[in-house]
């Protein structure tokens, strides 16, 4: 025992027994960092989810507590209080999201009390975002505007901006997020806490889980970033957890009290630092000292910190002080230590041998898919409501922001959240949609008729848009032949390079003809619209509606339609008596027999299985031997206590899937424009397969649901490719839709894997898609929203579609991944319609299409409807054209516009990016090294 200790017990004895001991103690925590001795950072913090297990303003307000008890206005109510009554406290703050909620509410004189201890370094917003974003299942463009939209009120109210990303709950973390959201963002440093653990281990034996991350290997040192992952996990040491529903041991410190147990305390914090400060490098350690919703009665957290703080210091083996992770990050640059390098990324992660938390790379995919369409529709309503000028009292795309970013959380678009709050992160961007969709209406108004920016908000041409257009559901479109007029589609394309591409719109009558806006008439065809996408109409309209939506329609119309770069096109549909829509050829593919549909740059044969067997492209570059089949994993119950397959995990019960066999019912339909192949591999999984003359890959949509589980089995629904490619167990996937990395199956570059689920454990996020290739021949598959994706066998790609699954996984969630539709107190299983693309270059030449077609993918043609009764009046008095930039003047194929913004305060912001990252292209890549 420390002889100063032992003079003070026998002091505080005789005190007590004497009756006379001062109170209260004044305790001493102005203490910093001291050169010579091991340093020990505290770090107040509070992990808010802005929605899990609750909505984000039921964890806001403390609502719905029979779930979990948390109230974050609770949480800044007592932290502000405390900071203030103790200069030397420091708390970190993230989620802007919860503290502009809060903020609001404030008056004048508590903003003023914020404000100073914000300046005075007491309150320090860290990461800064609306939310703390996944890295897995979000795409580059979200995860930047998220951040900006807190960062911005954090400058406009406090002259702030984060210096350090604290990304500690996130399941992975991606390379994008290390150099884009962290290295180019300004941050010295970037902390969390979730690594394989596998890795852990070879790092805490190491001493190597702090180090320099160099995420990009086309940017390299130039965007490298002090990286450290926790010690233990984000939560406070074993021990030391103060939070009122907490069962550690305080320290008590008065004479008065039985229990008294100063020193006792002091040898439990003296020794986990020292044990931690063993397995890390220079004499500097952080504690973080918080957790879930926790300082909801922040008072009591600092008054143990306090004690802490005090009585170790007077012990003096090691210092202990209030800190934040940029004050430890700055004496850790002060260090002049060397540090270990990491390249890549962080996926995938397990927490334990058949725990990969891979599975909600998948997760919820509908609303993941409505995620990724509204992004796209965000960047292209901030284009429109610049070109016409921003209108602050609404319409605007204020809240559609807001919803978007709310969406980002790593319990939101990662599908790892409850039902009822997937439910409620789905009803607001539904609701800030609609309110974006009226400054969208409204700007295409102002744009045909030409209205000065700033000064149209009633413009006399009324448009629409067609929200279940997916569903062939557009009133206006299949009425043409009823309205005894004509019919204007709107055309508008948010990419800066001019586009030609083929657009579809359900109609009823075959007696159509398409004009361009010169009045030149436009090659279109008439397929029909098949089965199953009819039988998804007549019951989603109604569950969307509330009504039946009239009969469906019976044709889709297919035209190609050309529209300027950052600007929009006009067409018109009328009726016409002679007709010029070409009419589609239908055939059945009999039983046993092979069937080709081709157009002019590819050929796709089908087996005598039914299967597609081959694509053959005209010119040099041949033919590619490929099949593609959906299989199925059965899902682990984890009645081995190992996990289950669940919401976050993917666990299947064997390393094998289940083949789906195709049925009979294929059907070919070709024409001038486009053709079809039909098919159908199950009565809860249908398909088509789409080939457009002028177009050099293969479109393919897929219906998957409702998946049966009445089996007692949950299943994972893959879809595989196995081409002739060598791919010697290599292939790729990108980086929240920027960079491609390099995948080896069964292989970690930073430690020897010990391969315990070969499935799961070589599973990857894919945001915008995956490829693999051999010396000769480069295959690709692009997606439209996050999924999963592996390479399980040489030649082979998969991507998981879809989940339905009938276990908790263990992870937090507390429901199993579920997923069920109820109309009209009929309830089924989720059914989940998307898109994939697909090509094959010879090798290493597919990333000019990737790039390309990647943007097209993110930014569909967006369309708008409005009906004239006098096509010739129309003609004569409308501008049928715009573009925001010279019609002769494309940006370059290497740079895309992400962001044209009006902000509140008058001011453009203005992004661009570099598409092709080193060495994809000699001529476009980027030229750092």
């Amino acid at each position: 025992m420390a002889l100063w200790l032992s003079l003070l017990l026998a002091t505080l004895s005789v005190s007590h027994l004497n009756g006379v001991m001062s109170l209260p103690f004044i305790y001493n925590t102005s203490s910093g960092p001291v050169a010579g001795k091991l340093n020990v950072h505290l770090v107040p913090h509070s992990h808010d989810d802005v929605g899990w297990l609750k909505t984000i303003d039921q964890y806001y307000s403390g609502a719905n507590n029979s779930i979990q008890n948390a109230a974050v206005h609770l949480i800044l109510d007592t932290v502000i209080s405390a900071l203030a009554d103790d200069p030397n406290r420091k708390f970190i703050f993230v989620e802007q999201a919860f503290f502009q909620r809060w903020w609001r509410e404030q008056t004048q004189k508590k903003k003023k009390t914020v404000k100073k201890l914000v300046r005075m370094g007491q309150l320090e917003f860290i990461n800064g975002g609306w939310c703390m974003h996944d890295e897995a299942t979000t795409h580059y463009i979200d995860m930047i505007d998220q951040t900006t939209l807190g960062h911005k009120y954090i400058k406009e109210q406090f002259r702030k901006v984060p210096r350090t990303g604290w990304q500690i709950d996130p399941f992975g973390h991606s390379a994008v997020q290390g150099y884009l959201l962290g290295a180019e963002l300004g941050f010295d440093g970037v902390f969390f806490a979730r690594i394989d653990y596998q890795d852990k281990l070879k790092r805490l034996n190491e001493s190597a889980l702090e180090m320099i991350w160099q995420p990009s290997r086309t940017l390299g040192d130039s965007a490298q970033i002090f990286t450290g992952a926790f010690y233990d996990f984000y939560y406070p040491p074993s021990g030391f957890n103060f939070d009122m529903d907490s069962f550690d041991t305080p320290i008590q410190d008065d004479p008065f009290l039985f229990d008294f147990n100063v020193e006792e305390r002091v040898n439990d914090f003296v020794a986990y630092a020292e044990t931690q400060a063993s397995h890390m490098r220079t004499n500097h350690i952080m504690w973080t000292l918080g957790g879930d919703f926790q300082y909801q009665n922040a008072h009591g957290w600092f008054k143990q910190l306090d004690k802490f703080i005090n009585w170790v210091n007077k012990d003096g083996r090691v210092n202990a002080f209030y800190s934040t992770p940029s004050i430890y990050t700055d004496e850790k640059y002060a260090a002049n230590e060397t540090w270990p390098l990491k390249q890549g990324d962080f996926f995938p992660y397990a927490d334990c041998p058949h725990c990969y938390w891979t599975g909600y790379f998948t997760s919820r995919p509908a609303l993941k898919g409505y995620v990724r369409l509204l992004s796209n529709y965000f960047m292209m309503a901030r284009q429109l409501e610049f070109f016409v000028g921003r209108n602050p009292n609404g319409p605007n795309t204020d809240a559609l922001w807001e919803a978007l970013a709310v969406s980002q959380h790593h319990d939101a678009v990662s599908g790892t959240e409850k039902q009822h709050t997937a439910n409620d992160y789905a009803l607001r961007l539904s609701i800030a949609y609609q309110e974006a969709e009226k400054l969208v209406n409204s700007a295409f108004g102002c744009l045909v008729e030409n209205v000065p920016k700033g000064i149209c908000h009633s413009p006399k041409m009324q448009f629409f848009q067609c929200q279940l257009l997916n569903l062939s559901f557009c009133p206006l479109s299949e009425s043409v032949d009823e309205m005894g007029g004509t019919l204007v589609v709107l055309v508008y394309n948010s990419l800066t390079w001019n586009r030609t591409e083929y657009i579809r719109i359900p109609v009823n009558s075959i007696h159509l003809q398409v004009m361009d806006s010169r009045g030149i008439l436009v090659p279109s065809q008439l397929l029909p619209i098949n089965s199953r996408l009819k039988e998804l109409r007549r019951k989603y309209v109604k569950g969307y509606l509330g009504t039946s939506g009239g009969s469906t329609a019976r044709y889709w119309l297919v035209f190609l339609a050309t529209v300027p770069a950052l600007g929009l096109n006009t067409y018109t549909i009328s009726v016409s008596n002679e007709g010029s829509a070409s009419a589609s050829i239908i055939e059945s593919m009999p039983k046993g027999s092979s069937a080709t549909i081709r157009n002019n740059y590819l050929k796709m044969t089908l087996s005598e299985s039914g299967l597609l067997s081959s694509i053959v492209k005209t010119g040099p570059e041949g033919n590619l031997s490929v099949e593609s089949s959906y299989l199925y994993y059965e899902g682990n119950p984890g009645n081995d206590t190992k996990g289950a397959d669940g919401a976050y995990l993917f666990r299947p019960i064997r390393n094998s899937a289940s083949r789906l066999s195709i049925s009979e019912n294929i059907s070919l339909i070709t024409g001038p424009l486009v053709h079809e192949v039909w098919q159908e591999f199950s009565p809860w999984i249908h398909q088509v397969y789409r080939l457009y003359e002028g177009k050099d890959h293969v479109e393919v949509e897929y219906f998957i649901g409702p998946i049966p589980i009445d089996d007692g089995i949950g299943k994972d629904v893959i879809v595989r490719f196995s081409t002739s490619i060598d791919s010697n167990g290599v292939f790729f996937t990108d980086s929240n839709g920027r960079d491609f990395l390099k995948r080896v199956r069964d292989h970690r570059a930073d430690w020897d894997l010990e391969v315990n689920e070969p499935v799961a454990g070589n599973y990857y996020p894919v945001n915008l898609g995956m490829y693999l290739n051999d010396d000769k021949t480069e295959f690709s598959v692009l997606v439209d929203r996050s999924v999963g994706g592996s390479s399980l066998a040489n030649g082979q790609l998969e991507l998981m579609l879809h989940r339905r699954l009938i276990h908790d996984d263990g992870r937090g969630v507390g429901e199993p991944l579920n997923e069920t539709v109820c109309i009209e107190s009929v309830c089924e299983g989720l059914i989940v319609q998307g898109k994939l693309y697909m090509q094959f270059n010879p090798s290493n030449k597919g990333s000019s299409w990737r790039r390309s077609m990647g943007q097209q993918v993110y930014s569909p043609l967006q369309l708008a409807f409005s009906s004239v009764s006098d096509g010739e009046s129309w003609a004569d008095n409308s501008f049928h054209s715009f573009s925001a930039m010279s019609t002769d003047y494309n940006l370059p194929e290497n740079v895309a516009l992400i962001t044209l913004q009006e902000l509140n305060t008058g001011q453009t912001l203005l992004r661009l990016a570099h598409l092709y990252e080193y060495p994809q292209r000699d001529d476009l890549s980027w030229t750092y090294r």
